[in-house]
């Protein structure tokens, strides 16, 4: 049962904007090299070229002093131990990016298992402006370190999987995939700031405490595990201007995340990244392609 809180109102935590480094050209599968090269090449082919660099903005509304049972940026902080000891879940992701007059909505859905640290997602693309045809989903496994995706397109064989290794990518997989990684976003969580109670709501039917603040990102690289720590290094380094991820995150009696939006600064666009967390305790069958099954030819950029 979710014990009551007395709030009062606060500042809103402040966003970040910024610009991250860009290249175009042909990327090798599995040897990219140069984190905004990646970037170009894997959420080109992802937002079908699009738009190849992300922004954040900035959460509003009151935020509340904490008081009451425990202390915010702590519940916050291990949410993502909760999740490992709850092993797995299903998940749904969108995540929203606008420039300019532009806008489009990539959603994904699939299972994590935070024990293994991987999970198995389709991600949807939406039609292009241009009017094509829709897309076909892409499939992607997530791993400690690599990103797997299938139905690439653009020169990649139906049958093959391209690899990506994560330290590649100067956001460290949280916005290139069109899919943020759950474990990931969660050990963000570990270099909250500022962490404010919001109050008490429900999600997807579960009685929920809402909190918000703000991620350092150098802080959260400290803390991560092993298995994410090098990836958001580089996020931490090169991906995001100011350092700092506004949040809003919802937690259940449990401390598992419900609901996880995160606000992410890397040009001239605005992206936000929305993960649910459901049906803790299902199978999680993730399986990484063999190394005969994964492509080893160039990968054409947008």
């Amino acid at each position: 049962m979710v014990h009551r809180q007395r709030h009062t109102g606060g500042a809103g935590a402040a966003g970040a904007a910024g610009a991250a480094d860009t290249a175009g050209g042909a990327r090798d599968a599995r040897g990219a090299r140069g984190a905004g090269g990646a970037v170009v090449a894997v959420v080109g082919a992802v937002a079908f070229g699009l738009m190849a660099v992300t922004s954040g903005c900035s959460p509003s509304g009151a935020v509340a002093d904490g008081s009451g049972p425990g202390d915010p940026a702590d519940a916050v902080r291990g949410s993502a131990d909760s999740l490992v000891r709850a092993g797995s879940s299903k998940a749904s992701t969108s995540m929203e990016m606008a420039s300019g007059g532009t806008r489009v909505t990539i959603r994904g859905k699939g299972v994590y298992d935070f024990a293994r640290q991987v999970g198995r997602f389709q991600v949807v693309l939406p039609q292009d402006p241009a009017g094509a045809d829709e897309h076909r989903p892409i499939t992607e496994l997530m791993a400690a370190g690599a990103l797997y995706m299938k139905n690439r397109g653009a020169g990649v064989p139906s049958d093959k999987w391209v690899r990506i290794e994560t330290r590649s990518l100067s956001d460290g997989n949280l916005v290139t995939g069109g899919a943020t990684d759950p474990l990931a976003a969660a050990e963000l969580l570990r270099g909250a700031r500022k962490v404010g109670f919001v109050g008490e709501e429900r999600v997807g039917g579960v009685d929920v405490r809402h909190y918000r603040g703000v991620v350092d990102l150098r802080a959260a690289a400290r803390a991560a595990s092993a298995g994410q720590r090098g990836a958001l290094r580089v996020a931490a380094a090169k991906g995001f201007s100011k350092g700092s991820v506004p949040f809003d995150v919802y937690l259940d009696d449990e401390g598992r995340v419900r609901k996880l939006r995160q606000r992410f600064a890397v040009s001239d666009a605005n992206v936000a990244s929305t993960t649910l967390l459901y049906g803790f305790g299902v199978p999680a069958k993730v399986r990484l392609p063999a190394e005969k099954d994964i492509y080893a030819g160039k990968i054409a950029g947008p």
